[in-house]
Parts: structure tokens; sequence; C-alpha cells
């Protein structure tokens, strides 16, 4: 692990099999704490490369719990989280409205790390349980056309990486990857990353990890979502070909407003929201749900245009599609606990 550290800190990137070779260090008990925050900071302050963000996921994905699944388009929009706006959670309440639409999803979460509360804290407010067998996603994927895969349960040896990401108390490659290392095999996906300039990199990452298709966006003032506040700057990966481009909210026919019209509050609170999102009440919050998962419908090559998305978006909320797939997955959970306790 030093001898990488040292090449790193002269400005070398690593190569594909290095970043592999140091990645499997870091699951290693025989190396030092210190010896992975001194790599995972000089890393940082070099900047990371396309190589070395897919070799860490790789490995990641290799380490994670299996979760073969036979669903043929499986889609995520889970974003990399770290913008500090303290919105709403977005791309939870967008999932819903993506499964409603007929897109199968298998979102990958954490609870709050940077935000006030993450997409774990609020599915468990709503009744969701957070440690679904892997037979269990296949079920809710087939049924309900969404599963949820929260990353501490599925990513097992992360846990010393995360104690030693918190002492750090600044972000590293894996504030960026968390989207990219979704166990289950996506056909395409939907990033949200809080830095412009790593838009590139990770969605050639993407292509790498074998993804078809897929949007990775930064929104404005710096969100991990798209944003209705001013223009959002995205890249469209399809097949190995990558197209930049830029959004406004105004242009898809919905309405602009200002972060603070989303912020978010605790679990309760964001709950609530989510929900009434999904009963149709119209709001800020609601207009940037649509935004999003009409982005996430032309990511998928569900639509053709993202304004044929936010329209199936929009569909997917007043034939109350979207909230018959929360209420759906509630009911499972809550028969699963059933079922658990009479076991």
């Amino acid at each position: 692990m030093r001898r990488f550290t040292v090449s790193v800190r002269s400005g070398t990137s690593l190569t594909y099999s290095e970043m592999r070779e140091a990645t499997n260090a870091m699951f290693s008990e025989d190396i030092a704490g210190v010896d992975i925050a001194n790599f995972l900071s000089a890393l940082s302050k070099k900047g990371e490369t396309t190589e070395e963000i897919t070799a860490l996921v790789e490995v990641l994905r290799e380490n994670a719990t299996q979760i073969p699944v036979t669903s043929s388009h499986v889609f995520d929009n889970c974003g990399t989280g770290g913008d500090g706006s303290q919105s709403f959670n977005i791309s939870t309440t967008s999932a819903f409205v993506l499964a409603g639409a007929g897109l199968k999803i298998a979102k990958h979460g954490n609870r709050s790390i940077s935000s006030r509360t993450g997409s774990a804290d609020v599915l468990e407010e709503l009744g969701i349980a957070l440690d679904f067998q892997p037979r269990e996603v296949e079920d809710l994927l087939n049924q309900k056309n969404i599963a949820f895969l929260f990353a501490p349960y599925v990513h097992p040896k992360m846990k010393r990486i995360q104690s030693i990401r918190k002492s750090l108390g600044k972000p590293t490659i894996f504030n960026m990857i968390g989207p990219l290392t979704n166990p289950v095999t996506l056909t395409s996906q939907m990033v949200g990353v809080y830095r412009q300039d790593k838009l590139m990199d990770i969605a050639a990452a993407l292509y790498r990890l074998g993804r078809k298709r897929a949007i990775v966006l930064s929104g404005a003032d710096g969100m991990d979502e798209a944003s209705l506040s001013g223009d959002n700057h995205l890249v469209l990966m399809k097949n190995g070909d990558y197209i930049p481009f830029t959004l406004n909210a105004e242009e898809m026919g919905l309405s602009f407003a200002p972060l603070e019209a989303i912020r978010g509050g605790d679990a309760k609170v964001n709950a609530a929201i989510l929900k009434s999102v999904l009963r149709g009440e119209s709001s800020p919050y609601m207009d940037t749900v649509l935004l999003n998962a009409g982005i996430g419908l032309f990511a998928a090559d569900i639509v053709s245009t993202i304004q044929e998305g936010v329209h199936q978006a929009r569909k997917s909320i007043e034939t109350g599609s979207a909230l018959s797939v929360l209420e759906s997955v509630v009911t499972y959970s809550q028969n699963r606990s059933h079922l658990e306790v009479n076991a």
C-alpha cells in the first residue's frame, strides 16, 4: 500500500491492475488503517482517473453480496450525495415514479452521511425493510418493479473502510463511486454527482462497467440531482459515445424554483414530502421529481426525449401507479416481518 501511496503522491496515476491490487489491500486486516487513510488522501489530492475508479468499483462489486436477477433491463438512479444541499430525498421519490412508469429499479442507497436524511432513513420511516435477501430482491423486482439495496448490507467488507473515511473527515474516491457499486447487473443508469469536473470520468467508468446507456449529471447549485434553479450539466453515454449537454427545467415546462424551495428535514419530514409528491400535490418538490424521473426514463431509453419522460413521469403520479408501488412495497415489508415473527 505504501508504494502505491508514494507513486500517487508523485502525481502518477495507477494502472487498472495496480488499483485493483491497492483496493484488495484495503480489505486486508494486515494493512494499517493509517496507510489506507494516507493512500486515499493522496489519491484525492492527485485526482482520480477513470481507470482507478473502474478498478476500485469492480473489486467492491466482486466482494459484495451477490444478487443475481433474471430481469433483462434493470435501472438505478442513485446519486453520490455530498452536495450539502439538504434537499428532500429526490432520487428515492423519483424511483417510485420510475417504477410506476414500468421501469425495474434496483435502488442502491445508504443512511445519511453528508445529508440530513439518507435514502435508507426515509425508507425505514415509510415502513420498508432494509435487509432484503437476494431472493426477495428478485421477487420485488418481478412483482413490484422496485427493490432496495442497503449499502452496508450488500457491502459487508466496507465497514472498516467507512470508519477510516469518517476519521479523515474529507471527501475521498468513495464519495464518488457509491452509485457505481450496485451489486445488481444494470443495463442502464442515472448518476448524479456534485462535482461537474467528474461527469466524463464517471460516464466512462459506467461504460467500462458494462452499462449500455447512462446519464451522469451535475445540477445547478452543485447538486447531485437535476435542479429547478438553473442550468444542469449532463453527459449522455450511449454505447461508448459521450454527448455533453445542458438542461434547464423551464425548457421542460417546469417552473423555476430556488434551492431553498426543496429543502428537506428529518426522516419523518422527508417521508411526508415523498408521499405528498406521489399523491400528486403540486409543488417545487413534485416538479423536481418530474424533472429527475423524466431524465431517468430518457437514460433508460424508455422515451426518446426528456420532455416525453417528464410527461410519462407525471402520468405515473396522476394515475396513482407511483403511490401504488410505494404501498405495495410497504405491504411486502410488513408481511415479511409478520412471517419472520411467526416463523
